[in-house]
């Protein structure tokens, strides 16, 4: 059976600049190549063209040929990945090939933009690891700080437009955060890892002090880049309104929920207290009246959803997990 991809990534690392070469750009790019193209559970994901140098030509013609075709004709999702040098002029950002000369350094994040907002692709995502990429997504001509994306584009750099982006032992710090949170740190209990949530994860990481990841967005819904095992299954995670009818009730506790109690212990209940230790262990439900969930049954106390478990009672509730 042939596969159909309906995602595609184009992944750009750069490092043999002449006279400003970089040492980690190449392995950021292999690495989020590896990452993005399939699934946790090793599902295809991306459809991936990988393009690096010193290992193919990354000319300003090549490297626009390939982004026009990135975002020529229709799919569920285009993402550009791009990690090399960056450079901000009066005439707005760019990011710099390998070909570059003073006053013709390498492709406009202003055209890349007008590629992307173009495109008919559904969803489209682009992640920028160079110095001043905080410029993408506000056009130099336009002489303001507003961002211009139109629906379906997402923007996540490693930097403000004043910044530099940091590379530490053979790698970016973003992209190392990146990588983190596509193989599960920026999962939600669905397994699902979005735009949204991979800004999230880097943002906590990075201090006040370091340089700052900016996101843009102009989107309806986040759709997932990657899939992973969720910490709890889809199947258990909608027992949740079974065991609370409401999303503000307490589900009452006994010794027959906790299995070392063989007089009193009965295995329907055990079964029930196994998911709600589940639960509590992914932020969803609390004990009342106790620190441990094994002194709430033993003292016949109670557990409650938190406000994460509301949320996903409320979407089990509406068929959508």
């Amino acid at each position: 059976m042939t596969l159909v991809y309906m995602k595609k990534a184009l992944i750009v690392g750069i490092d043999n600049y002449s006279g400003a070469s970089l040492t980690g750009c190449v392995n950021d790019a292999n690495a989020m190549a590896n990452v993005l193209e399939t699934n946790g559970d090793g599902s295809p994901n991306f459809s991936i063209k990988l393009i690096t140098s010193p290992t193919n030509t990354v000319d300003k013609s090549s490297l626009r040929e390939a982004i026009t075709h990135l975002f020529d004709g229709y799919c569920d999702m285009a993402l550009f990945y791009f990690s090399g040098h960056g450079l901000i002029k009066s005439t707005g950002g760019y990011i710099v090939t390998t070909d570059f000369k003073q006053y013709d350094e390498g492709i406009s994040m202003d055209e890349i933009l007008s590629l992307a907002n173009q495109s008919d692709v559904r969803d489209k995502i682009i992640i920028l690891d160079c110095c001043h990429s905080g410029a993408f997504g506000t056009p130099a001509t336009f002489g303001t700080n507003a961002a211009y994306l139109l629906e379906g584009l997402s923007v996540l750099t490693a930097s403000r437009d004043s910044e530099s982006a940091i590379e530490i032992n053979g790698s970016g710090v973003f992209t190392s955060l990146a990588i983190e949170a596509l193989k599960g740190g920026a999962a939600d209990l669905r397994g699902h890892i979005t735009p949204g949530s991979l800004y999230s994860y880097i943002d906590q990481a990075l201090g006040p002090w370091d340089q700052r990841p900016i996101f843009k967005t102009n989107v309806s819904r986040f759709t997932s880049l990657r899939t992973v095992q969720p910490p709890v299954e889809s199947a258990t995670l909608r027992k949740i309104t079974a065991y609370f009818t409401s999303p503000d009730m307490e589900y009452p506790l006994d010794p027959s929920y906790e299995f070392t109690e063989e007089d009193v212990a009965i295995k329907e209940n055990v079964e029930i207290f196994k998911n709600l230790q589940k639960f509590v262990g992914v932020g969803l439900v609390v004990p009342v009246g106790e620190e441990h969930m094994y002194f709430a049954a033993m003292n016949s106390k109670s557990c409650k959803l938190t406000a994460l478990g509301h949320q996903y009672w409320r979407l089990v509730k509406e068929k959508k997990i």
